[in-house]
């Protein structure tokens, strides 16, 4: 009679697995890419109507070279195509990890998904909506009589990606600090004890994600610090309590089971 465990799988089927899985997302991807492809124009028009919105009367985006437009388009499609096929992505990610994981895991993951999905899409319409009107406005400030603004597609698209990128990461911190009191690692004491280091990293870390100038850096290290401060409630709400909040706890406990008016 043989001895092997049923579910157990041996490490080949486990690359097959991981092999149909990818597959599979780079289909969804590819799908994604060329229903985005057919909407191209529209997608990168309102990526730029931040841009747009405030350029003067006559001002407009160029391209510098011929197939500059045609692989603007291309990388936009792809980067739109890339968020339609998020959701099969991650699911295919679940499936491949959760036979693996304990109940208590599993429960988990599918929340920790969903609400870094959740910030990531916050951060990402914080930047479009309140940062690039106001940065595109201060940068634009600089036009003159003898000055006059010419962004390109290629350049705009590389530098709103990449901003919409970093806000969506940096709003992950809530998530990220929440995550690590729940597993012991941080507790809200140290979390206040450290908060100006951590003032001083969120400008240092604003400084290397953004683009080199103070007004996107700013846009990007106050909102931080808000995000900092929302995590400390979440390590004080969902966070492993520490051996003094557990006596402190058993204390309130043992009080109300003794008070003969309880």
């Amino acid at each position: 009679m043989s001895t092997t465990d049923p579910d157990k799988q041996p490490f080949t089927a486990h690359l097959e697995e991981l092999r149909s899985r990818l597959i599979k997302s780079f289909i969804a991807v590819g799908v994604g890419f060329l229903l985005s492809y057919a909407f191209k124009q529209q997608i990168f028009d309102i990526l730029t109507l931040p841009l747009v919105g405030v350029l003067k009367p006559g001002d407009h985006l160029i391209y510098t070279n011929l197939p500059e437009a045609f692989f603007t388009f291309l990388k936009a499609a792809f980067i739109c195509g890339l968020m339609l096929a998020s959701p099969v992505i991650l699911y295919q990610f679940w499936m491949f990890v959760a036979p693996g994981l304990y109940d208590k895991e599993r429960r988990l993951v599918l929340p920790i998904l969903f609400l870094s999905t959740f910030f990531f899409v916050g951060g990402a319409l914080f930047g479009y909506f309140i940062v690039f009107p106001i940065g595109f406005e201060f940068f634009l400030s600089f036009a003159s009589d003898t000055i006059r603004p010419m962004p390109s597609m290629k350049e705009y698209l590389g530098f709103s990606s990449k901003l919409l990128l970093a806000f969506g990461l940096a709003f992950e911190l809530p998530l990220v600090i929440t995550f690590m009191a729940r597993l012991g690692i941080v507790s809200v004491p140290t979390l206040k004890k450290y908060r100006k280091y951590a003032i001083f990293l969120f400008f240092v870390a604003a400084a290397i994600l953004t683009p080199p100038d103070v007004v996107t850096q700013v846009f990007m290290a106050l909102p931080m610090m808000l995000l900092y401060e929302i995590s400390i409630l979440g390590a004080r709400f969902f966070g492993r309590k520490t051996g003094k909040e557990k006596e402190g706890a058993d204390d309130a406990d043992a009080s109300a089971s003794s008070d003969p008016q309880g």
